[in-house]
């Protein structure tokens, strides 16, 4: 579940510098305080479900599309992990 939440904050942070917008101006969007998305985005709070859709629509995406993994990073980038983490299990057997 760690790892969902993890995916999520990196994600809500991608998509509001991608949208050129501060924690303040978001949380005010959201109509929550101003130290909820940095914590949030910090993985210092977690967020309820209902700000998790807030955030979304915010950011003018899906909120599956908060979670489908990080997307700041490449699909390049994301090979190599795989493939790291492949080679890494491969080498216990």
């Amino acid at each position: 579940m760690e790892n969902y939440l993890d995916e999520f904050r990196m994600n809500v942070k991608y998509y509001r510098e991608k949208m050129d917008i501060s924690q303040t101006q978001l949380s005010i969007i959201c109509d929550c305080g101003t130290g909820t998305i940095g914590g949030i985005e910090s993985g210092k709070a977690k967020p309820s479900f209902d700000m998790m859709i807030k955030i979304a629509q915010a950011l003018k995406v899906t909120p599956a599309d908060l979670f489908i993994r990080d997307i700041s990073k490449s699909k390049t980038e994301l090979k190599q992990e795989l493939k790291q983490q492949f080679e890494s299990i491969l080498s216990r057997l």
